[in-house]
């Protein structure tokens, strides 16, 4: 029997990273798919935090839910240098791992 993956998941907006959410699922592609239309939450949603910059899986939901925290606690600078780390050019890595189209301009 296959083990469940649980996600922490940093999405933000477009080119200029304004805004970082984090988030925690166990569906990683469904998920952060949902932020793209708005169906994600409120402040997803107003900062239009759909591009996928960061993620890390986890066995136990416990463990996603206490980095989550653990990431919020942080500060900008300390985000922005574990994204820079794990994806330096910020690239959205939900249209890489899902192979998607490109989404339209705006």
């Amino acid at each position: 029997m296959r083990s469940q993956n649980y996600y922490v998941y940093i999405p933000t907006n477009g080119d200029r990273h304004t805004a970082v959410y984090f988030g925690v699922t166990n569906d990683l592609e469904r998920r952060p798919s949902e932020h793209s239309p708005g169906a994600g939450s409120v402040f997803a949603k107003q900062y239009n935090a759909h591009k996928l910059v960061h993620f890390e899986a986890f066995n136990e939901p416990a463990d996603a839910v206490v980095r989550e925290k653990r990431l919020k606690g942080w500060t900008r600078a300390k985000k922005e240098a574990l994204v820079a780390y794990s994806n330096p050019e910020w690239r959205d890595l939900f249209d890489e791992r899902y192979a998607l189209a490109p989404k339209p301009s705006r």
